[in-house]
C-alpha cells in the first residue's frame, strides 16, 4: 500500500504543471493575432475603412470651422481615430465571437482545460494589437495629409493613452456582452452593424456635434463612442474648438468618468449575458 501511494505521489510529482491563465491568455492572442493577419481580406478592410472614409469626409468638407480655429478635416480625423476603435473593439468582437458560438467553437473550447479567462484574453490581446496598429494608421494619415496636429506635450499624449485604453476596453466588452444578441451567426453583421453606424452618426464622426439636435446629442450620451470622439477632439484640436461641443469644453473629468463606468457596466453586462452554447443547443 505504502509503495503505491508514494508511487502514486512520485507521478503526480513528475507530472508537467499545466501552463497558467496568464500564459495561455498570451498564446491565445498570438493564435488570433496570426489568424486575423492570415485573413488577408479581414486586414485590408479592417485599416482601410476609417482610412477612406475620412479621405472621403475630408476632402468634400475640406473648409474652415466657423469661430473653431481649425479645418473640417481636422475635426473629422479626431472622430474617426475613436470610430476606428471601437471599430475593432465592439463590432469585431461582437460578430466574431457570435460566430464562433455558431460554429461550436466556443462549446470546444469550454470542453477543453483552458480556462475560460483566457480565451477573453486572447480576444483582449487581438483587440489592442488592431487597435494600436489602426490608430497608428489614422494618426499618420490624418498628420500627412490633412494637417492633423500630433500632440506635443506628455500630458496631451498621457491624456490621449487614457481615453485609447478606457474606450477600447469598454467598447470591446459591450461588444463581447452583445454578441449574445443575434440568433446566429449570419444575423450577427446586422445586429451589430446597425447600432455602431446609428452611434456614429449621432456622437459627431460623420456629422459635427454643433449641428445635432440636444436629443441626439443627450442620447449618444449614454454610450462610450460620443465620449471617445470629445476626447480626442481634445488632445488634438486647439483649446478653441472647444466652443463646438455641446458643453462648451472638452469635460475630460466627465469623460473618464462615463468610459470607467462604461468598462465596469461592460463587464457585468458579460457576466450577465455571455453563453458557450448558441439558443439552438439549449
Amino acid at each position: 500500500m505504502t509503495t503505491t501511494t508514494d508511487t502514486l505521489v512520485s507521478s503526480r510529482a513528475g507530472a508537467p504543471r499545466l501552463p497558467g491563465t496568464w500564459s495561455l491568455g498570451l498564446r491565445r492572442g498570438a493564435l488570433e493575432i496570426k489568424q486575423f493577419v492570415r485573413r488577408r481580406d479581414q486586414v485590408i478592410f479592417t485599416f482601410a475603412f476609417p482610412v477612406v472614409f475620412l479621405a472621403l469626409f475630408a476632402s468634400i468638407f475640406s473648409g474652415q470651422v466657423e469661430n473653431a480655429g481649425i479645418t473640417a478635416s481636422q475635426l473629422y480625423a479626431a472622430g474617426m481615430i475613436a470610430a476606428g476603435i471601437m471599430s475593432v473593439s465592439f463590432q469585431s468582437l461582437g460578430i466574431s465571437i457570435a460566430i464562433e458560438r455558431d460554429e461550436k467553437v466556443l462549446r470546444r473550447l469550454r470542453g477543453t482545460p483552458m480556462p475560460p479567462a483566457a480565451y477573453f484574453l486572447g480576444k483582449v490581446w487581438l483587440v489592442l494589437a488592431t487597435g494600436i496598429a489602426e490608430t497608428a494608421v489614422l494618426l499618420l494619415f490624418g498628420a500627412t495629409l490633412f494637417d492633423l496636429d500630433l500632440p506635443t506635450t506628455a500630458t496631451k499624449w498621457l491624456e490621449f493613452s487614457w481615453i485609447f485604453v478606457l474606450g477600447i476596453t469598454g467598447c470591446a466588452l459591450l461588444g463581447i456582452a452583445i454578441s449574445s444578441l443575434p440568433k446566429s451567426g449570419k444575423s450577427a453583421s446586422s445586429v451589430v452593424v446597425l447600432p455602431f453606424l446609428v452611434l456614429q452618426f449621432i456622437s459627431g464622426v460623420y456629422i459635427p456635434v454643433g449641428t445635432l439636435p440636444d436629443w441626439l446629442l443627450d442620447i449618444s450620451a449614454f454610450f462610450p463612442l460620443k465620449w471617445m470622439c470629445q476626447g480626442f477632439r481634445g488632445v488634438f484640436l486647439p483649446q478653441s474648438a472647444a466652443v463646438l461641443e455641446q458643453a462648451g469644453d472638452w469635460e475630460f473629468g466627465r469623460i473618464a468618468l462615463v468610459l470607467g463606468a462604461w468598462c465596469i457596466g461592460g463587464l457585468v453586462l458579460c457576466l450577465l449575458t455571455f453563453r458557450w452554447k448558441s439558443r439552438r443547443d439549449g
